[in-house]
This record gives C-alpha cells, structure tokens and sequence, in this order.
C-alpha cells in the first residue's frame, strides 16, 4: 500500500468542471493519488465541510517593481509572497520592468535574483518592454522567452513605459513568431493627457478627477486598436485590468469573429466604485488605480463577463504604494491627481473577495471559481499541468477552504506592508485555513511556516492560445513573412510581387 507523506481526507474537491468527494495523497512535491477511503499519510489533515482547491495563481501583480515615476512599492518578494499563501495563493507571477534606457537582460537577471533569495511559494514573472531597439527584441527577449518566460507586457499609457503602434506592430509580429502571450495595458495615452492637463489648468487637482481624466473611452479605444493591430499578424492578445462596459463590449464582439483576444478583470473593479475616489481631502487617492474604478453598472458588466467566458481571469493587480510621502502622496496633502501613485494592495484579499462575492453569492459556481482564480491561469501562461488543478501528477498546490469562516478585512489583520486596505471592514465570507505549496503546509490555521527562498522558479512552457495550430490567412501569413524580411516568392502568396525582380 503507497504511504504517503501528507493526506488530506473527507473534503470536497473541486475542479474547474466537477465537485467531488475525494482524499488527496501526496508524496515529496506531489500530487499521487486522488481517491476516496485513502490511508491517513505521515501528516494528516481533516477537511471534513471544507473545500479542497488548487492554490490559486495570481498572474498580474507587482512586486518590488519601481513604478515608472521611479516610486517603489512597499512589498518584496518575501513580504508579497506570504501575504499571497495566507490568501490561498501558492504562485506569482508578477513583472520584471524594463524602464527606459535598461537593458531587458539585466533586469531579468536582477529580479530573477531577488525572487530566488526571498520568495516563500513557487513563482515565474512577465517581462515589461519599454525599449523596441533590435538588443531587446531580437536578442534579449528571445532568450527569456526560450529560458520560460513566455509572456511580456507593453503599455500604451505612461509616457515613461509607452509604446507607439508602430512599436507595437514590432513586438507582435516577434510574439507571433516566438510564440509568446502579450499582455497589453491598453489606455489612450493622449486622451487621458489632453484632460489631465485641461482638468489641472482649471484646478481640478483631487483624486476624483483621476477617473475623469482617465475616461472610459481611453480604455475602449485603446483595446480596439490593439485588437486591429493584432489582426495584421493573427497573434493572440490578453488585455489586463479590463474595467470600462465599451471595452468589454468591444473584446466579446472581437471574439465572436474570431479574433484571438482575451481578458482579465480584478477584484477592485468587481466590488468598488469610483465614488470612493471622492472622498474627503486625499483619502480618495486610496482608491486610483489604472484605469479607474467604474459604476454599478460596469460592475454588473464584468460579473457577466466572467460568467459567460470573455474574460478568463481574476488577478489582483496589487500595486502595493503606501499612503504616505513614499507612496501615493510625494507632495502630502497638496499632491494631484496626477502626482499619485497608481494601485492598489490586493494580493492576500483577491481569493476571498472572489470566493464570497461570487461563491457564496450565487455569482458563479465553486468550479468557475476554481477556474478564475487558478486553472485558467496555468493553461493561459503554460504552467499546467503542473499547476492549477488537484489532480495526479501535479504539484501539490493546494488550499483548503472553510466556506463558512468568516474575516473582517482589516489592514492590521494583512500580511501585506502596505499600511491600508480598501477593503478595511468589509465582511468576507470564506477563507483558506490550510494552504500547501509543493508539498509543504505553509499555513495552517493561521501559522506560518516557510523560509525565504523556499520557493521555486517554474519555467513556462507555449502560453494556451498557441497551443493548436491554426490556420493563418493568406494575409497574415504576408505580413509576418514581411516582418521577418521573407523573399518576394513568400510575399507572393498573398498576391505581392516584387517589382524589381519581374524586370
């Protein structure tokens, strides 16, 4: 009879498409049996009236990330990554930033460094490409994406990260060919400064008008045309932080015809509004993030849309800037709405915010949980089967939910150094009581139990969307084989010929 080195017995199982009464064996760093009437292991864990679920994957978060104001957030990889196993969390994906005039080798190196020095639960990371020049796109990005790092971010706001279409139309056409998943903060950077700049001339300096200059229309149009960019090449596209009902409306009628776009939201967009922006003196800078909180309205859309398939995932975006001179107000009292940090803490509270909004409140099924919070996660950025589900074979990441405990968000009851919640006093219905990162009971009951640097860095392999061949039109096939400077024979193919060699 197999012994096992850790049981967890008479739970619920859940799946992204099944609950199931089911004992889980686990042996080392993995999963080797999930069955009923299993032997107790060497460790035994009762979840008798709990839930048994993959650890969830939080694909988009910042951490020890220097903002490209040059302003650092509060967390590092240690103080993130325990503030993530507390929340049911057992792997991060956060981002590697390229900040203009660095080299994207250099910087992969150095966060490679700290995140294998500090981290407490398994971890990958994105890159984010400032720079197009050929070291960084031909060469330096190449690399990370053959070593495993199969997913980047460009922006299209912030004048010190943005990239321009035609920059944009360079780094497609390379995930096209390299087969990696770009992630795009898509926000009209022209829009939102035409009016900042006419809000501040007339001295509408608050934190409301955060949400005013970063009008909706910024986020649909900039989604669209990243969309009709990616069409040139037919290259799949995932826009971050989808928060604004046109934007939605603009990725769900993309996908209809066949567009290869997908979508995450987070839960600030899903629970909060921008009339917390509008809190008394700079209480409101509290709440801006990019883009902005919405209405009710907007709200009601993303709740739908993670419903009916458009949006895939649920990340926290945590942007961990402190409220202070160091964070979100570098000028005090009298900073502007331009002048904030942009964020918002969320790592730890993402899972039971999701779990007893959308659970425990009929918003969606526990297997529709499980795949927003981690399944979906693992296929999108090619972490499974390894990670994202409680199956045979696949590291025990695991957290074992009590759907009946109830926590009282507090910023002092957080793991987390950021100083507040947005959360603060919000009721949660729900909460992972054990969680198990490659094996190792890291929380138990509140406990915790890992070493800095006992995490492990896990390669990635092709991201989801690239995972089945399909068939490209004559035109996309053009246009890559313009990109990559194919011969006029390849151009041909969509009709094309070179003029100078008919003579």
């Amino acid at each position: 009879m197999q012994q096992f080195d850790l049981t967890i017995r008479h739970g619920l199982v859940a799946s992204d498409e099944a609950v199931f009464e089911a004992d889980v064996g686990i042996v080392g760093d993995r999963i080797v049996e999930v069955a009923r009437g299993l032997p107790a292991g060497r460790r035994d864990i009762d979840a008798t009236g709990r839930y048994v679920l993959p650890g969830g994957i939080d694909t988009h978060c910042h951490v020890e990330q220097r903002s490209g104001m040059g302003i650092m957030g509060a967390d590092d990889w240690y103080s993130a990554s325990v503030a993530a196993a507390y929340g049911g969390t057992t792997m991060i994906v956060p981002f590697a930033a390229q900040h203009r005039g660095h080299s994207l080798k250099q910087v992969a190196d150095d966060y490679a460094a700290l995140a294998a020095a500090k981290s407490v639960i398994d971890y990958s990371y994105h890159l984010i490409v400032s720079e197009t020049d050929r070291q960084t796109l031909q060469e330096d990005l190449v690399e990370q994406i053959r070593r495993g790092i199969t997913s980047f971010k460009v922006y299209m706001t912030y004048d010190q990260l943005k990239i321009d279409d035609y920059q944009m139309l360079d780094v497609l056409a390379l995930a096209a060919r390299e087969r990696a998943l770009v992630m795009v903060h898509a926000e009209n950077n022209d829009v939102i400064r035409w009016v900042s700049q006419k809000l501040l001339e007339s001295g509408r300096t608050a934190p409301k008008y955060h949400a005013t200059s970063h009008v909706a229309l910024a986020e649909s149009e900039a989604t669209n045309r990243v969309i009709q960019l990616s069409k040139l090449f037919d290259v799949p596209v995932l826009i971050v932080h989808v928060s604004a009902q046109d934007a939605l409306a603009t990725i769900g009628a993309a996908q209809r015809m066949g567009a290869q776009v997908y979508g995450e939201t987070c839960p600030h967009y899903l629970l909060l509004t921008e009339d917390a922006m509008d809190l008394p003196g700079v209480e409101g800078a509290k709440y801006c993030c990019s883009p902005p909180l919405r209405d009710a309205n907007a709200q009601e859309a993303l709740w739908t849309a993670l419903k009916d398939g458009v949006l895939q995932t649920v990340s926290s975006d945590h942007a961990p800037y402190r409220f202070d001179e160091s964070g979100k107000l570098p000028h005090g009292d009298a900073t502007t709405f331009k002048q904030m940090a942009n964020g918002m803490p969320g790592l730890e509270t993402r899972l039971p915010l999701l779990f007893s909004e959308g659970v425990n409140k009929g918003r969606m099924t526990l297997p529709e949980f499980v795949a927003l919070s981690a399944t979906n996660h693992a296929r999108m950025y090619g972490i499974a089967p390894r990670k994202g589900l409680v199956t045979v074979g696949a590291d025990a990441d695991i957290a074992v939910w009590d759907p009946r405990h109830e926590v009282v968000l507090t910023a002092s009851g957080l793991h987390d150094r950021v100083g507040y919640t947005p959360y603060e006093g919000t009721k949660v219905t729900g909460w992972p009581r054990t969680v198990i990162s490659a094996g190792r009971v890291i929380v138990d009951d509140g406990r915790f139990d890992a070493q800095p640097g006992s995490g492990r860095f896990i390669p990635r392999s092709t991201p989801l969307p690239f995972q089945n061949e399909r068939a490209l039109s004559a035109s996309s096939r053009f246009f890559r084989g313009l990109a990559e400077g194919a011969s006029s024979e390849a151009h041909a193919t969509f009709g094309y010929t070179d003029r100078k060699n008919q003579n």
